[in-house]
């Protein structure tokens, strides 16, 4: 596809006269095709279509429209101090991306880790250096999205942590198992550079502009660091080179496998490794085959420049604490801490053929996460302690929503932890009431109040023209349903917009609201028509402005892409004026 003939317009007119519809359906078709040669085997194919792809100016313009509105980085500059860029700007980016074989260093950015004290780095890139990444990563994605291994779930389209955890649930539920819950040693920072790109088998200015990015150094606080090695976390096309680095993981493993005694396919299928990104747990029912394991898996990393980071790194068992090493039975794995309790507090489990197993499989939230959440509620009543309670329930509401719906598909519900949050978050809330009104009987009866049956709402006054409700965790409880684990041989790139339109609709963090109106526009974009992709960043609009007397109503909203949202408020800004 080529660009539209524009010369008459100026480059913002010409920005906003962009047919994106067509764009994106030119793109995600020769994606399509390069995942298809992918899977046959055809790489001088899929090299022909991946030049193709990164020489046309839809994939550019759609690199840069990703980079510059939809990106949360889009306010963040690199070194060169370049961000949110005017539309005329984007349309000039767009002319200037070309492969180099040269890339300005990355700006150090140190972001807390979640309940510690340490900070991870991240290398954020030039705007320009983002959008060029963004056109190789289009190109590159589909391809190795066909080879990926199906246990790898981190960082991929189509797939997210609760895959990771059914399969998990899937490989245990039936049978108490050995695990090697494992960790690599600052994985992003330490890959060779010379084995990734030996493993990419790219040539010509491809190859040398990925060595350009994975070499480019870094400037902290206005000193250069040179690199020479890892690739940075902060680059949009970093996730998928370490995927790639770490691709082969799963198949070393199974080759092992097939070496033990027995059927080659059953041991295969006995020994299972989940990973999502560089965090992996390895199960097999002898404590022997996880051991020898532990130990090709240090070989095979050695061999791209990674070791197991050893304090993070244990051998337990899902079941019988007496059989891990620490003493200590389960696991933690994103957030989840998974564990097999005896029969008798919870109701045994029974395998495929009825007969009690004597135990009980429960997905939860890790201590450590529960802790850090209510250390954030902590922290958002605290900043608040002079606010308006509206304020404060404005604030809360999102962290409240956003925790639970990670668990919403775990034993949360079931083992009272919700509730612990809900009663935690109300001795806090306590607190701060007391705090305004000196007793907390004046703050009973001015923050609290009964709201549809509830007689504890911690809600602004009934009267109030915009009433507002703070959220609780057991409101969400269980969805209900169990969350369907990603098909192994799957990917949005296969072209089955039946199947992923449907998953997408289906996702724990996918908030209700948008679920619904996803699965009443049949998983399509009202504004441009095309089919929501996983990738897609989604927004709730008014048909009817509110500043033009629209009603905030089921019938009056609609599910937009960003860019559509942008666009249709633009044109609701003109109106207001007339």
């Amino acid at each position: 596809m080529h660009k539209p003939k524009s010369d008459s317009l100026s480059d913002t007119e010409g920005w906003k006269t962009i047919n994106w519809r067509q764009v994106e359906r030119y793109v995600f078709k020769l994606q399509k095709r390069i995942y298809a040669a992918s899977r046959r085997g055809d790489v001088k194919r899929v090299r022909k279509l991946q030049k193709t792809l990164m020489r046309s100016w839809s994939n550019r313009v759609l690199s840069v429209r990703r980079v510059t509105t939809e990106n949360q980085g889009k306010k963040t500059a690199g070194v060169d101090g370049v961000k949110s860029l005017s539309p005329a700007a984007r349309l000039d980016l767009v002319r200037q991306l070309k492969l180099t074989g040269k890339s300005l260093p990355t700006r150090r950015v140190w972001i807390p880790k979640p309940g510690r004290d340490e900070k991870r780095p991240l290398g954020i890139p030039t705007m320009y250096d983002r959008a060029l990444q963004a056109v190789v990563k289009a190109a590159l994605e589909p391809e190795w999205e066909a080879l990926f291994e199906p246990s790898s779930y981190g960082f991929r389209p189509g797939r997210s942590c609760h895959d990771a955890i059914k399969h998990i649930q899937l490989v245990i539920q039936g049978k108490a198992k050995f695990v090697l819950d494992a960790d690599i040693a600052k994985c992003f920072d330490r890959i060779n550079p010379e084995k990734l790109l030996q493993k990419l088998n790219m040539k010509g200015k491809v190859r040398q502009q990925i060595k350009a990015w994975l070499k480019s150094g870094v400037i902290d606080q206005g000193a250069f660091t040179a690199t020479s090695e890892g690739t940075p976390q902060g680059g949009v096309i970093s996730p998928l080179l370490a995927n790639i680095a770490l691709h082969g993981l799963e198949q070393r493993l199974k080759q092992y496998a097939e070496s033990m005694p027995g059927k080659k396919q059953n041991n295969r299928d006995n020994l299972t490794l989940v990973r999502y990104a560089d965090d992996f747990v390895v199960l097999h029912k002898d404590k022997s085959v996880v051991q020898r394991c532990r130990d090709i898996i240090s070989e095979w990393l050695a061999g791209i420049g990674l070791e197991l980071k050893p304090e993070k790194t244990r051998l337990t068992h899902t079941f019988n604490p007496e059989l891990s090493e620490d003493g200590i039975a389960g696991f933690d794995f994103l957030s989840f801490h998974i564990q097999q309790y005896p029969a008798g507090k919870y109701r045994s489990a029974e395998d495929s053929r009825g007969r009690i197993l004597g135990f009980n499989t429960l997905i939860t939230p890790s201590l450590k996460a529960s802790k850090v959440h209510i250390e954030e509620v902590g922290r958002i009543i605290k900043k608040h302690r002079s606010s308006p309670q509206s304020a404060l329930i404005r604030d809360l509401n999102p962290v409240i929503r956003g925790w639970t719906s990670y668990y919403k598909n775990s034993h949360a519900s079931s083992v009272g932890e919700l509730a612990k949050q809900d009663h935690l978050t109300y001795l806090k809330l306590r607190r701060w009431a007391k705090h305004r009104c000196g007793n907390i009987n004046d703050g009973h009866i001015k923050y609290w109040t009964t709201l549809g049956g509830k007689n504890w709402a911690f809600a602004t006054k009934s009267g109030d023209a915009n009433l507002l409700r703070l959220l609780t965790h057991t409101e969400f409880g269980s969805s209900g349903t169990e969350y369907v684990k990603v098909k192994g041989d799957k990917s949005p790139y296969d072209g089955d917009s039946v199947y992923w339109s449907s998953r997408l609709g289906k996702h724990p963090e996918m908030p209700c609201r948008k679920a619904k109106l996803l699965k009443q526009q049949k998983g399509k974009c009202l504004a441009c028509g095309l089919t929501f992709q996983e990738w897609d960043v989604m927004e709730v609009d008014h048909k009817i402005p509110t500043a033009l007397g629209g009603k905030d109503e089921w019938k009056n909203l609609q599910l937009l892409h960003r860019h559509c949202h942008d666009e249709k408020t633009a044109l609701d800004g003109r109106q207001e004026v007339l």
